[in-house]
């Protein structure tokens, strides 16, 4: 069998993968000149591609044009592809050869100690002054920050390392308003919570509507957590068959942590509504306002989750399969996704198994 294989296909065989022994000898060991092919990138992979139609048709222009390149990059990854050694298509570190080093001297670094533990509330700018006033020596207020941070001179360095990690983590959100919206079912589904009373206890009711085609589902739960939230998109994914693009929150704690790892998870994209503004998320505030005016205020409320997420789901079936929306032209939802899409994407073929999955979730 190996004897028909030329060097570059044992390459390929090993660049998929197969470097296990085959029928009790490894190509390794039939070819011992033929070094182990590395993990390579996928950069480097596209790279190898290039080299290879190259080979094929002996032709840069044509290569260029195929994969829409620059003949000046094919040229450069040509001038170091080395066949032998396919690390040569990897990218080279763009670490700086000089890069910037500690520029405190040890006497500078034990005077900001000191001045640091005497005021041990003060600035980085006011100790430059009371430096500067004392030594009689420019400083920048740069190195006491450095010196600071390397020796944790704070008050309350807990409190401190908290804050930190809290700004760390507290990365810029992704608003609502970014978002380009689309007219298809799917593609966005807001979600909200609702805080209801009852006589011995506190409840909360997540809710999510298709802004597009006014499909809604709800949940209640005991608790606020974001472990509640993450259950109820995992349940609403499930529902929907995972055709969902992107979703929608307000700023909410249950709408961190958990529900952030289930929705990376999920591979949804995550948007915010702004802050203080209801109406960013304008459509699930009013069925909110639907759920609570049609269900709730006539009698279902009970701190009891298991038997009103029963009764919810009875109602959720109404609404979504016989109530009829001003805003769809007085059509059910169910209908009037089934007239702009021909083939469901989102639901089984049959109304009855729609339902039943509804039925499934509680």
């Amino acid at each position: 069998m190996f004897e028909k294989l030329t060097p570059r296909d044992i390459l390929i065989f090993k660049m998929l993968g197969m470097k296990r022994y085959l029928d009790g000898m490894s190509i390794q060991r039939i070819m011992p000149e033929i070094p182990l092919l590395p993990d390579l990138t996928k950069e480097a992979k596209q790279r190898l591609k290039w080299m290879d139609y190259y080979h094929r048709c002996k032709n840069v222009a044509k290569t260029c044009r195929y994969f829409g390149i620059a003949r000046k990059t094919f040229y450069h990854w040509l001038k170091r592809y080395d066949p032998q050694n396919l690390l040569t298509l990897e990218a080279c570190s763009r670490r700086p050869n000089h890069v910037r080093q500690w520029q405190v001297t040890r006497e500078e670094e034990s005077r900001i100690k000191a001045l640091r533990n005497r005021y041990i509330r003060y600035g980085k700018e006011k100790l430059k002054v009371i430096y500067e006033r004392t030594y009689h020596t420019a400083i920048s207020s740069w190195k006491i920050q450095r010196v600071i941070e390397k020796h944790q001179l704070y008050y309350s360095p807990k409190k401190n390392y908290l804050l930190q990690r809290r700004r760390k983590h507290n990365q810029p959100k992704k608003r609502i308003t970014e978002l380009l919206k689309k007219q298809r079912t799917g593609f966005l589904l807001a979600m909200d919570t609702v805080e209801v009373h009852t006589l011995n206890a506190k409840r909360y009711i997540l809710t999510s509507i298709d802004p597009y085609s006014k499909i809604a589902f709800a949940r209640m739960y005991k608790g606020h957590g974001s472990s509640y939230a993450a259950d109820f998109l995992r349940r609403l994914h499930y529902l929907l068959d995972g055709k969902i693009e992107n979703i929608q929150t307000d700023n909410g704690s249950e709408f961190a942590k958990y529900f952030r790892l289930a929705a990376s998870s999920l591979k949804l994209e995550h948007y915010f509504s702004r802050p203080r503004t209801p109406k960013d998320n304008a459509f699930d505030e009013r069925f909110n306002r639907t759920l609570q005016d049609e269900f709730i205020a006539l009698g279902h409320l009970t701190d009891d989750c298991a038997i009103f997420n029963r009764e919810l789901t009875e109602w959720l079936i109404e609404y979504n399969f016989h109530r009829p929306h001003q805003s769809l032209g007085y059509e059910t939802p169910i209908q009037f996704h089934n007239q702009h899409h021909k083939v469901l994407p989102m639901y089984p073929a049959s109304t009855t198994s729609w339902i039943m999955k509804v039925i499934v979730l509680y």
